[in-house]
Order: C-alpha cells, then sequence, then structure tokens
C-alpha cells in the first residue's frame, strides 16, 4: 500500500509539471509572434465574439484619456492643479494641540478689556457685542459712580493702611443670565439689599484681589505678589476679611448715592457659587461697572450689578443731566433768584365786604346809588394779593390818612376754606 500511494503521487506531480510546462510554452509562443489564437479552438473560447470588443472599447477608451491628459497639459490647469494639491497631500498630519484658558476668553472677548469697540476687535467679538443689551444712558449714575471712585480712594487706603489707587474700566448694560456666565472662577459674590428701594445688588470680587487684600491686611511686605493656591476653597479668615472689605465699599455707595437719594447698602450674604446669587432674572437688564484697584505691585478687580428694576425708584433722577457736584442745583443762581424776588412790588386788596347781586340790580346802577355793606364799623377786614388772603386787620386813620392795622396772618390753609363759593343766580 505504501508504494502504491507513493508511486501515485510521483505520477500526480509528473502530470501538474507538464501542465505548467505546456502552458508556459503556449505563453511564449503568443508572445514571440504577437498572433491572435483563431480557427475551432478560438471559437470555442470566444463564440459570440465579445472578447474582441471589450478589447476594442478597452482601446477606445485609453485613447479618449490620452486625448484629455493632451489637453489638460495645453491648457495649463493640470500642472496647477498638482501644485495645489501636492502640499495638502504632502504635508505631515499636525499635532492636536489644546487651546489655554486666557487664549480662549481673548478669542471670546472675555479677557477684562476696557469694553470699548475698536476696529481691531475680531469677528467672534463683534457677534457677540452684538448680542448685548443696549438700554438708555443713565447720565446720572455715571456721576455717582466717579463720586464713588473717590471716596472708595481715601477709604481704602484707610482701611489697608497702603497707598491705594481705584479706577473705572468700563460702565456697560448686558443681561443678567450672560453675566452669570462670564464670572472668571474662583471668586468671591457679596449679595447686597438696599433697604430703600427693595432690592438687590452683587458685588463680585475676584481671586487676585482677594489675594492681595488677605496678603496686605495680614503683614505682606510690599513689593512682593501675593501667593495664590488654586484649587482650595476660601478659608473663614480670608472670607470674612473680603465681608469687611465689602462692607467698606457699600458704605461708600451708600454715601455716593446720598446727594442724588435717600438709601442704605445692607450686606445680605456671601457666596462662591453664581449658581447661589441669582438676584434677578436670566433675562433682566442690569448696569455693570468693572472697577481697578491696585494696591502698588498687588491688585485685582471689583465688579458692581445694579439691576434696572433696582434702580426703577430712582430712575427720573438717574435721566437727568449732572450740573455740579450738587447733582444740577446752582447756589449762586438761587441766591440771585431769591433776593429778586424779595424786591418785587406786589399790589395788597383790603377787603371791606363781598355781596352777591343779580346781574339785573348791576346793570340798573346809576352814579350816586348806595350800595349799604354788611359790616359795622370797626369790624375786621382782610389784605389780599390776588385771591390769596393775607391778613386780617382793622380800618383806621393815620396822619390823616386811612390806615390798616394788622391783627393777625391768615394761613394758606384757611383762606382755601374760607374763600366765598361763586353764586349763580337766574
Amino acid at each position: 500500500m505504501t508504494d502504491a500511494s507513493d508511486a501515485r503521487s510521483s505520477s500526480t506531480a509528473t502530470a501538474e509539471e507538464g501542465w505548467a510546462d505546456a502552458l508556459a510554452e503556449a505563453a511564449a509562443g503568443g508572445a514571440a509572434d504577437g498572433s491572435v489564437t483563431s480557427g475551432p479552438i478560438a471559437a470555442a473560447e470566444d463564440p459570440e465574439g465579445w472578447g474582441a470588443a471589450l478589447t476594442e472599447a478597452a482601446g477606445s477608451e485609453t485613447g479618449e484619456a490620452r486625448q484629455l491628459s493632451d489637453l489638460a497639459e495645453a491648457d495649463g490647469w493640470g500642472d496647477a492643479l498638482a501644485d495645489a494639491v501636492a502640499p495638502v497631500i504632502a504635508a505631515p498630519p499636525e499635532s492636536t494641540r489644546v487651546l489655554s484658558q486666557a487664549e480662549i476668553d481673548s478669542l471670546l472677548g472675555f479677557d477684562g478689556g476696557n469694553g470699548a469697540e475698536d476696529d481691531t476687535s475680531s469677528g467672534i467679538e463683534k457677534v457677540i457685542a452684538r448680542g448685548l443689551v443696549s438700554y438708555e444712558r443713565l447720565p446720572m449714575l455715571e456721576i455717582v459712580f466717579d463720586r464713588l471712585v473717590r471716596i472708595m480712594s481715601t477709604s481704602l487706603r484707610n482701611f489697608t493702611q497702603d497707598n491705594v489707587e481705584v479706577s473705572i474700566e468700563s460702565i456697560n448694560s448686558l443681561r443678567f443670565g450672560d453675566y452669570l456666565n462670564s464670572i472668571p472662577l474662583p471668586a468671591m459674590l457679596v449679595v447686597f439689599k438696599a433697604e430703600e428701594w427693595d432690592n438687590y445688588g452683587l458685588v463680585v470680587v475676584d481671586s487676585a484681589l482677594i489675594y492681595s487684600v488677605v496678603d496686605v491686611l495680614l503683614g505682606g511686605r510690599r513689593g512682593t505678589s501675593p501667593m495664590r493656591v488654586e484649587g482650595r476653597p476660601y478659608t473663614t479668615i480670608e472670607r470674612g476679611l473680603i465681608e469687611r472689605l465689602c462692607g467698606v465699599v457699600l458704605q461708600d455707595l451708600t454715601e455716593a448715592f446720598s446727594p442724588l437719594a435717600e438709601v442704605h447698602f445692607r450686606f445680605d450674604r456671601l457666596e462662591v457659587n453664581p449658581r447661589f446669587a441669582a438676584i434677578s432674572r436670566a433675562s433682566n437688564a442690569t448696569v455693570l461697572t468693572r472697577m481697578r484697584i491696585d494696591m502698588e505691585s498687588r491688585g485685582g478687580q471689583i465688579q458692581l450689578l445694579l439691576p434696572y428694576a433696582t434702580l426703577e425708584p430712582v430712575r427720573e433722577l438717574l435721566l437727568q443731566q449732572f450740573m455740579g457736584e450738587k447733582f444740577g442745583r446752582d447756589s449762586i443762581w438761587e441766591t440771585h433768584l431769591a433776593e429778586e424776588l424779595r424786591q418785587t412790588e406786589v399790589a395788597l386788596d383790603v377787603v371791606l365786604d363781598e355781596q352777591t347781586m343779580n346781574l339785573a340790580d348791576v346793570v340798573r346802577l346809576r352814579v350816586g346809588d348806595r350800595i349799604t355793606l354788611g359790616v359795622g364799623p370797626g369790624a375786621p377786614v382782610r389784605l389780599r394779593c390776588g385771591d390769596t388772603a393775607l391778613f386780617e386787620g382793622k380800618v383806621g386813620g393815620s396822619k390823616g390818612r386811612l390806615a390798616v392795622r394788622i391783627e393777625r396772618s391768615i394761613s394758606r390753609h384757611d383762606s382755601e376754606q374760607e374763600m366765598p363759593a361763586v353764586e349763580t343766580v337766574g
């Protein structure tokens, strides 16, 4: 059995080698003479002639491709297209780079600029700026904030025992929800209440100012930047010092509003999460004032937010134009007007009696007729200026002339009550 199987294997291998040799000779012969197989065998292999048709079609397509290639080379656009595509194909894939928070804030326009629009702002900044709320301008409010800056400069010097400079960076209007989403964290948010207006406001202190104030109040050396420890909650000492700072700011804000309206701003609570400092609806309009506080090489930003609903009780006063330190009052003009009024001449009428007569009796009056008065000798008379009774007195004589001696003055309230009613007689 082993010998038979070996013989069968050898014969199969010999047959396969014979077929391979035959195929190789046939291929070599066809390549040498370049002829196409014809006759019965060709007809058997290609009974319908579709092989020749495929060959002709391939030849025609090759000719058309050659023509298009020649046309592209003649017009020159083929080379231009190749030059444009070559750098893209040849360029190696760029490595993915993650933007830093500072770059993202600068791209979106939240880099804490002065708020002024210029021609150098990017397209994204302009699109965002178009979404800001534009409300009526309040000239008096800008003067209140200027007054606040002057007062804070003095009070913070006394509070920190250091050289403090306070300046306004921007005053603009925006929606409350947009502001909450743009607060740079970590920060402290102080909610205060306007007692007389029965509404709330917000003071936001950024982390740079927090650490600067803590460093100054706890005896840090001048000329050194405070150490900032990110990623941890604020301590009780830090919260207490910032609460004292905001108390000074709110007291100064009360004093800044005092020439305009009597209002007291009271500290309500301190938060570190903006969601817990929601004092208004997200769509409501607010006035945001950004102020910069510098203490030599240290400092930061403090932001004051007042909703328009909070300022509504004094809206008419805030719309006035500012003239002088006393908000529109001119003491020189007031003094001149008072002096001129005192020198104005007025006519006083002495009224002996008043009677009501029919129109027919008035028409029948003639020269020489007598009108009997309803008062007797020595009765009191009234002194009037126009329709207003001023004094009450008695008629007498002085130096050969009639005179009236004033007995008492009549208040305006009594004059209105005693004014006779108009009677209509038919």
